[in-house]
């Protein structure tokens, strides 16, 4: 099992938007048959393997056992990755994309950006688990508290500095063999923290 699926057809997002389906999805985190995930999301058994049946069409479960009892053969399902992301791929020409005209101070240009790292890693992920070979990327995830709106502004100033030195020592545009990679660095205020506005 993926620790994370990235969900970039239109079909399959509302297939595992749906709300029972998405509760079948949470419950398979561990492999369970039909009757099972009956008795634990209170619905018939036949419409629980209709939604599980719609689910595996769209590679979002998988068989991970059979048992035979009797005449009838048990499956017990279990989801393909711990957790799903719908990339913003799935929303077609609608999708946002921080190519277009927008203020790049702007907190939709941020959203923007970041909907490109889930469609870009998104397929690269994808490419990767066809060649059996690790994705290479890095991440930063961090919090500051700032004194005031002025301390935030001199801050953003010299990152902005230190990275464009850093980019501007590292970044080789004739190396043979290089790879180019995206770097993106965004701030935000921390949701439900208090002070989080300052």
């Amino acid at each position: 099992m993926m620790d994370l699926s990235v969900i970039d057809d239109p079909a399959s997002a509302s297939v595992a938007l749906d709300p029972v389906r998405s509760r079948l999805l949470s419950e398979l985190r561990t492999p369970a048959s039909a009757a099972t995930l009956a008795g634990r999301v209170g619905l018939p058994r036949q419409k629980v393997n209709y939604h599980l049946r719609t689910l595996e069409a769209h590679g979002l479960i998988r068989v991970d056992s059979q048992k035979r009892w009797g005449g009838l053969t048990e499956r017990r399902m279990v989801a393909t990755a711990s957790s799903y992301v719908v990339s913003p791929e799935a929303l077609g020409p609608v999708a946002a994309d921080p190519a277009r005209d927008m203020d790049r101070l702007s907190a939709s240009y941020l959203v923007a950006l970041a909907a490109r790292v889930v469609r870009e890693v998104g397929r690269l992920m994808r490419k990767s688990e066809e060649v059996n070979k690790r994705l290479a990327t890095l991440s930063i995830d961090t919090e500051v508290r700032f004194r005031s709106a002025e301390d935030r502004a001199a801050f953003s100033g010299e990152l902005t500095a230190a990275v464009a030195a850093l980019v501007s020592r590292y970044h080789d545009e004739s190396a043979p063999g290089g790879r180019r990679h995206r770097l993106m660095v965004g701030a935000y205020p921390a949701p439900g923290v208090a002070g989080g506005g300052s």
